[in-house]
């Protein structure tokens, strides 16, 4: 994978993650979604 398409797929990955923040209901939030997005963090951070 060229640095360009690395580059692409994390920009594609950083806009589904605040994409599902702005989503989120603060209300509605459970343990389980902070967890899941601290995932998609993690995952992120690996592509780095």
């Amino acid at each position: 994978m060229s640095q360009e398409e690395k580059l692409q797929d994390l920009k594609l990955r950083l806009a589904a993650f605040m994409s599902r923040i702005e989503e989120m209901d603060p209300q509605d939030t459970s343990v389980n979604d902070i967890d899941q997005l601290i995932q998609m963090l993690e995952d992120l951070e690996k592509k780095m």
